[in-house]
């Protein structure tokens, strides 16, 4: 499932991916402007052929947000950063750029998650390490739950994405035709 939806996302042409991450980008700051003043987003910064978030979290830091950004700190986990537009990012592990070592670690309120597949009702895959899965977990043993929302194509969406026990459901969904709360953010 998620070799399939990566072919398709990765035959998208450069035009198509930055066509389609400006309607994202759109939807997402109209959707999520109300919710952001005061608030920690962390996105992320694009590998392969990922949607590109940074004219979204442009935006929303031009609301009021805080930004931040994954770094990975070892093959089992990554921490968020904090950083604003314009600063410099180094090496952050897996071909992503990230804040160095001196920025703060946050808690994010909102977190932008790349992802390989996903469904309706929430449910995600992503690359396979697990990532993003063991943060929500360290921010949860926190008693931190940020809002989770998914950023992907339309074409990366399937009927149904088996869920385990363990994986969290993302709360939105944010696709170059809208922003979508799931069954999770309702």
């Amino acid at each position: 499932m998620r070799n399939r939806s990566l072919r398709r996302r990765d035959a998208l042409t450069g035009d198509e991916r930055r066509a389609k991450s400006l309607a994202i980008a759109t939807h997402g700051a109209e959707a999520l402007a109300a919710e952001i003043p005061g608030k920690c987003v962390a996105g992320y910064h694009p590998i392969r052929s990922e949607a590109d978030v940074g004219l979204l979290m442009a935006l929303l830091e031009k609301a009021g947000a805080e930004l931040a950004l994954p770094a990975v700190i070892d093959r089992e986990t990554i921490v968020f950063r904090a950083f604003r537009s314009g600063e410099e990012l180094v090496a952050g592990g897996f071909g992503t750029r990230a804040p160095g070592e001196d920025a703060g670690e946050v808690d994010p309120d909102i977190l932008l998650m790349p992802l390989s597949v996903f469904d309706e009702a929430g449910n995600r895959i992503g690359y396979g390490a697990g990532h993003y899965d063991r943060a929500i977990a360290r921010l949860a043993a926190r008693g931190r739950k940020p809002f989770l929302v998914g950023i992907a194509f339309d074409l990366q969406e399937v009927p149904s994405v088996p869920a385990e026990p363990h994986d969290v459901p993302l709360d939105a969904i944010i696709t170059e035709s809208g922003f979508g709360r799931t069954e999770n953010g309702d």
